[in-house]
């Protein structure tokens, strides 16, 4: 999944940034509100994780923005602001979680898992191919009920793929979800990583719409 982190710290930054992208992510990092808005206009994110205390201004600034054109895309906020009533304004604001500074990374990485899982719940529970079940939200795959184990690169291929199933979806769209800004892109990587996703869920879950992209069967 493609994270977008909205931190002023460097050093947290970059910690939270390596963490999640162990567990398979692909972690943007700025460190204010305008590069905050020029990120969200250019990159299809999954999961904003917002620091309120910004060079520019509050976080709370941009997530009410967000909320207010529609844009509900998870949102967990990061703060060093741990009374009640700061808590409540950014649940007021839209947020769907609040983690104040200092935090365990393992613990941030579960959040995230949890908060995504919740929407992906209540979009899509789960996908089912003949003997292939695909579940985002709990992040499991099965054949005739046996599970099967996959990286956290495929399931983020599949998770772009299962947005829309039956809907094209290019190379270029995938690698955006793959990738960080200044992430090199292996010039086969998709390919590759959809090969093997077929080995293990069989060659009829995805597609290939040659010089177009993939989809998922509906």
């Amino acid at each position: 999944m493609r994270i977008l982190l909205v931190e002023d710290n460097l050093a947290l930054g970059g910690g939270v940034q390596g963490h999640l992208s162990l567990a398979g992510h692909a972690v943007d990092l700025v460190g204010s509100l305008d590069e905050a808005e020029a990120a969200l206009a250019t990159v299809e994110y999954g999961l904003l994780l917002l620091d309120l205390g910004l060079p520019d201004g509050s976080g709370l600034t941009l997530l009410r923005a967000m909320r207010g054109r529609g844009d509900w895309r998870p949102t967990i906020v990061l703060t060093a602001r741990d009374q009640i009533t700061d808590r409540i304004a950014g649940l007021k604001a839209g947020a769907d979680d609040y983690l104040v500074k200092p935090f365990d990374l393992d613990e941030l990485a579960a959040r995230v898992d949890a908060v995504v899982r919740r929407g992906r719940s209540q979009a899509a529970p789960a996908l089912v191919l003949g003997a292939v079940e695909i579940n985002l939200a709990d992040r499991r795959a099965s054949i005739a009920g046996v599970e099967v184990a996959l990286t956290g690169r495929e399931w983020a291929i599949l998770d772009r793929l299962l947005r829309r199933p039956g809907a094209v979806v290019s190379r270029e769209q995938i690698e955006q979800a793959l990738y960080a800004y200044g992430e090199e892109a292996e010039s086969n990587a998709v390919e590759v990583r959809i090969s093997r996703i077929r080995k293990k869920l069989g060659p009829g879950v995805i597609d290939t719409l040659r010089g177009v992209g993939y989809r998922v069967r509906a």
